[in-house]
């Protein structure tokens, strides 16, 4: 039951990010990498718990998400339609340790009845819209907080811009949405008695468990764990940055600047926004102009039209596993992934991480395409797909993070946030690799033009 309602709106300007007049980006500069000193100022302005959930807005949930649990070893775990009296729309959740992403797609308008909508703040015609503007995309990154209604009420009287007020689901679950860039949404999640939603699984109201024969596909794990961290493109950095850390309390985590991460072609400038336990990570990006290719990042603007999330990057407990079972299904309903840098990188590799990576390791980083990182604290591995969608602009990232084990005030063994860093440096290889992968797009563009 509903004790609340408020009407969805789009929240995004025409150019696709966020407006806020109160703030003065004048004075936003990015210092760089080397001048950058992380500092953790724990200054959220509300509780924030974890991430809780990612939505995907796109044409059809059945198929989309079925893509994405062969692709990635997610079992389909609960569900929203038809056969749950659900006549609004179809969602569908899959699951993998504690990530967990949900594909939602309308039904037919005449034949649905509002009542029967397991989310409230869906509305057929403003994800028609979406989904028209963006193709396959993020609608909303869901964050678990201790009270939605008190971070609700912080967050716009900060200035943030409401979307969707707190609601009260069937008696346990609150729920609201706040504007968080383009058409994207920070949707905040709490639960009124968590002894309520603990033992078995328990996603939303409205949703039920999947009941499937095939065992095998339940039991199915890639070794998938969790989200570390969403981000998003967006076409000027400060006033966004600005605009999120006004209304969360965020404090920056990493930053970025073309001279870092960029090649001779082209680059961006990025600024990473953290929680006080710095377990919701937020990265932004910007496009960088006057360099000899279109930045990556004003490619996704184009194509995305407007702001966007631009890729999730998920936690792997065994990397090397995870990427044998998703590369046996690239070229058979998963996903396929960027270029391999040449093999000077693997060969150099040693000497750069020879301490954390037996030879073994190492030369499965080769076969993988693994790319390798570190920084003062841990090493990070990675590696990215190419766009999962029609248009260059989302895709995925798997990542493993080694070190930085922390001891809590209970004594419990967690990883620190951020362990290892962003890749920096190897945002050059992926970036050429991006750059290779349009050149070949353009090249195909200029054959069929010619032929035409």
């Amino acid at each position: 039951m509903v004790t609340k309602t408020a009407a969805p709106t789009a929240a995004s300007d025409t150019a696709g990010q966020p407006v806020d007049e109160t703030t003065n980006s004048a004075g936003f500069k990015l210092v760089g990498f080397k001048n950058f000193i992380r500092t953790n100022s724990k200054s959220d302005f509300f509780a924030v718990k974890r991430f809780h959930h990612v939505e995907f807005w796109c044409g059809d949930a059945t198929n989309t998400c079925r893509r994405f649990s062969w692709g990635l070893g997610m079992p389909i775990v609960v569900k929203s339609d038809l056969s749950t009296g659900n006549s609004v729309h179809a969602s569908y959740l899959l699951r993998s340790g504690d990530l967990k992403f949900l594909f939602t797609a309308p039904y037919s308008t005449a034949l649905s009845v509002s009542a029967s909508a397991s989310i409230p703040s869906f509305a057929s015609a403003l994800h028609c819209s979406f989904t028209a503007t963006h193709g396959l995309g993020v609608r909303a990154i869901a964050i678990e907080v201790a009270d939605v209604e008190t971070a609700f009420s912080v967050a716009v009287s900060r200035g943030a811009k409401p979307v969707f007020s707190p609601v009260l689901l069937d008696n346990s679950t609150f729920l609201a949405e706040i504007h968080l860039y383009g058409d994207v949404v920070l949707r905040l999640i709490s639960y009124k008695n968590v002894e309520d939603v603990a033992g078995n699984f328990f996603f939303l109201p409205g949703f039920e468990l999947v009941e499937d024969s095939s065992t095998s596909f339940l039991e199915m794990d890639y070794g998938i764990r969790r989200l570390d961290h969403a981000v998003g493109n967006v076409p000027e950095l400060g006033p966004a940055v600005e605009y999120v850390k006004k209304f969360t309390g965020f404090h920056e985590f990493a930053e970025f600047t073309a001279e870092d991460v960029g090649t001779s072609d082209s680059g961006l400038n990025s600024v990473v926004l953290a929680n006080n336990d710095e377990n919701v990570l937020l990265p932004l990006n910007e496009p960088v102009y006057g360099t000899k290719r279109k930045s990556q990042i004003q490619t996704y603007l184009e194509h995305n039209e407007g702001a966007g999330l631009q890729h999730l990057a998920l936690v792997s407990e065994n990397i090397f596993r995870t990427l044998r079972e998703m590369r046996k299904r690239s070229g058979v309903g998963g996903f396929e992934f960027m270029p391999s840098p040449p093999p000077t990188y693997y060969r150099n590799l040693k000497s750069r991480a020879g301490d954390v990576l037996s030879d073994e390791q190492i030369k499965e980083c080769e076969e993988l395409g693994i790319l390798v990182d570190r920084d003062d604290q841990g090493t990070l591995l990675q590696i990215f797909t190419k766009p999962v969608g029609d248009r260059p602009t989302i895709f995925i990232e798997i990542i493993q993070r080694i070190g930085c084990m922390m001891k809590d005030d209970e004594g419990k063994i967690y990883q620190k946030g951020g362990c290892g860093g962003f890749g920096k440096g190897n945002f050059s290889e992926l970036f050429k690799s991006i750059e290779e992968y349009e050149k070949m797009l353009e090249a195909k563009q200029i054959v069929q033009t010619a032929a035409a």
